[in-house]
């Protein structure tokens, strides 16, 4: 249970008391906050504990929600500007009060129904969740054990001439190079993968398959879990044009047919002149 509440992230309080407005929840410290009734639940009861996030509402007042954001306090979002004013803009992000983001924290102005990616911070002078597109600024080296397959989770910022950068764990930054590319991927998208390097600037290099021997199995299992998904059929083989295979597997032609080979070795599939058959 929180001994304080904290705005920008989830909060496990107590429900002390039912009001019109609302359930009143309290952490540790006694310090009280809002559940308002469209999150309020018959499961609810005083003296239960829950789960809630702490944002501010439209007076600057802390309230509880059930429902979480896009992002939390010092995450990435990639959100949809639906409003502009000459001191900023307001992205959903979705909660029913839009997260404002300051025209001095955006790198070019806004502008209605663009996608932008953002960072969630606590304005320290307001003690407000406001959004900046100055990302940068908030990244670290990242950790030296971070060795390769080190399994990731990342949000792709941005298309560059190598390739795509993207923050890892939201506060690293990587880059997945354009040659290592066999599917389409795009800005705000949240890619799971692996760790390929670490290199001394404390820059990750990313894949989205392991390196490795293991990257054969990575593949087969791929192809077999999709032959299933599909009834035991596909409409793929050897002969397949590679473009086709990249757009239904994310994989090159050349690691296809090493998992085409590596299943039927294992007598997992049946390879036909009109596909593969699981057996």
């Amino acid at each position: 249970m929180n001994e304080t509440l904290k705005i920008g992230e989830i909060n496990i309080l107590t429900i002390d008391r039912d009001t019109t407005p609302g359930l009143f929840l309290r952490a540790l410290d006694e310090s009280d906050i809002l559940l308002p009734n469209q999150y309020v639940t018959d499961s609810m009861h005083i003296g239960d504990t829950i789960d809630v996030f702490v944002y501010t509402d439209s007076e600057d007042r802390p309230v509880a929600s059930t429902v979480l954001p896009k992002a939390m306090v010092n995450q990435l979002a990639f959100v949809e500007v639906v409003d502009t004013t000459p001191i900023g803009a307001f992205v959903n992000w979705g909660l029913p009060k839009d997260l404002f983001v300051p025209r001095v924290m955006q790198k070019v102005p806004f502008k209605v129904g663009e996608k932008r990616i953002v960072r969630v911070i606590l304005d320290e002078q307001t003690n407000r969740l406001v959004g900046t597109e100055k990302i940068s600024q908030a990244l670290v080296d990242a950790p030296r054990d971070f060795y390769p397959n080190t399994p990731v989770k990342f949000m792709i910022i941005a298309k560059t001439p190598m390739g795509y950068k993207a923050i890892v764990d939201d506060k690293y930054e990587g880059m997945i190079y354009a040659n290592e590319m066999f599917e389409k991927i795009h800005s705000g998208q949240i890619k799971h993968g692996f760790v390929k390097l670490r290199r001394e600037d404390g820059k990750l290099d990313l894949t989205l398959q392991k390196t490795g021997k293991s990257k054969s199995d990575d593949s087969s299992q791929k192809v077999l879990d999709m032959l299933i998904d599909n009834g035991g059929m596909l409409p793929y083989n050897y002969k397949s044009d590679a473009d086709q295979i990249q757009k239904k597997f994310g994989l090159s032609k050349k690691n296809f047919k090493l998992a085409l080979t590596k299943l039927s070795d294992a007598k997992k599939i049946t390879i036909k002149e009109n596909g593969i058959y699981g057996i």
